[in-house]
């Protein structure tokens, strides 16, 4: 007997066990979708509701941030109240023709939102926009 005859002529058709594979994928999924969320630089901010939101194109504009705690974000990087000025009056020397969207929590006083108006109306920014979102329409009837 030689080497060949002492094997049988079967083939041996590989498998390939794609179980553990997608169990590792819906983890890392259901992991991104847990995360992404919060991975957005700063605190949360419940923007206050209007019934019927203007729908105009996005304004190539600087974006204040002012949370329900009272921190500061402009362009999504935390500044302290006392720096704020200096850092819009920079901005707006740079580029004089940009707008500021103010992006206040629902929850802040409007004497603080309207110091902030004032604020940026004194620096010299051509309009100041407040960011809302648009109420629901069940919400909107009652």
């Amino acid at each position: 007997m030689d080497a060949k005859s002492q094997y049988p002529k079967q083939q041996i058709l590989p498998e390939i066990n794609v179980t553990p594979l997608v169990d590792v994928v819906l983890v890392l999924l259901i992991i991104f979708m847990v995360i992404a969320p919060q991975l957005e630089a700063g605190d949360r901010v419940e923007l206050p509701a209007l019934a019927n939101v203007d729908e105009k194109a996005k304004l190539d504009a600087i974006t204040l941030t002012v949370t329900a705690s009272g921190r500061f974000l402009l362009e999504k990087e935390h500044i302290e109240e006392a720096a704020l000025h200096a850092a819009l009056v920079s901005v707006h020397e740079q580029e004089p023709d940009k707008r500021m969207v103010l992006k206040a929590d629902r929850g802040l006083t409007y004497e603080r939102i309207r110091r902030l108006f004032a604020d940026a109306r004194e620096i010299g920014f051509n309009g100041v926009a407040l960011m809302v979102d648009e109420k629901q329409k069940h919400l909107a009837e009652k």
